[in-house]
């Protein structure tokens, strides 16, 4: 089976994103020639591949800037199941490289969305909401039996002022502490427990 190569970490214009892949695959595939090109088949599937996954994003309503890296990931996915030179079959119902590129796809979106819930539910948990919704009520509860667990007593206190609506210098004046000290312990306690939610979310899934 070939091993994937990483693809680059900096962030690619949607034109790159074949030629990254075609030169992924091509070092996949053992070529050793930098002037090797694989075939039109294939470079007719990475693009339509990489409007089918665009679609998909769209679909399920992704942040749009997580859609080059969530394709980018589906390609690595496939280099390391699907050889390259049948990827025009991905898109050929009931081929067994479709349902490999199917999985893909259904992995990249989860992953995308469990990260997109994990970083958001503390910041909303956090912020100075007054309005009883039920979802806030339970993702506060679920903050808060992490925080016994990993935060101290100080930033605890924070985060559950911060719960009732206090702003940070309200936070201050209550503790007696700066308003940066203050700041500073309350980015430390939201890290942590983003950290520990999502850890958790993954592998609950």
């Amino acid at each position: 089976m070939n091993r994937s190569i990483p693809l680059p970490a900096y962030v690619m214009r949607r034109g790159m994103i074949a030629a990254v892949v075609l030169g992924t695959a091509l070092s996949a595939l053992g070529s050793n020639s930098a002037e090797a090109a694989l075939p039109e088949e294939t470079l007719r599937a990475v693009n339509d591949i990489s409007r089918y996954c665009t679609a998909c994003w769209r679909n399920a309503r992704l942040n749009p800037d997580s859609w080059h890296d969530c394709t980018q990931d589906v390609f690595t996915r496939l280099l390391e199941r699907v050889p390259a030179h049948a990827w025009d079959r991905v898109l050929v119902h009931e081929a067994d490289e479709r349902r490999e590129f199917l999985r893909a796809i259904d992995a990249v979106k989860k992953r995308t969305q469990r990260q997109h819930k994990c970083s958001t539910l503390i910041d909303d948990a956090v912020a100075d909401h007054r309005d009883g919704n039920p979802q806030l009520h339970d993702d506060r509860a679920l903050v808060d039996r992490a925080a016994v667990e990993l935060l101290s007593e100080r930033q605890q206190r924070i985060l559950q002022l911060s719960f009732e609506g206090a702003s940070v210098q309200e936070v201050a004046d209550e503790l007696a502490l700066p308003p940066e000290r203050v700041s500073d312990e309350k980015y430390k306690a939201i890290r942590k427990l983003r950290h520990h939610l999502c850890a958790a979310e993954e592998r609950d899934s």
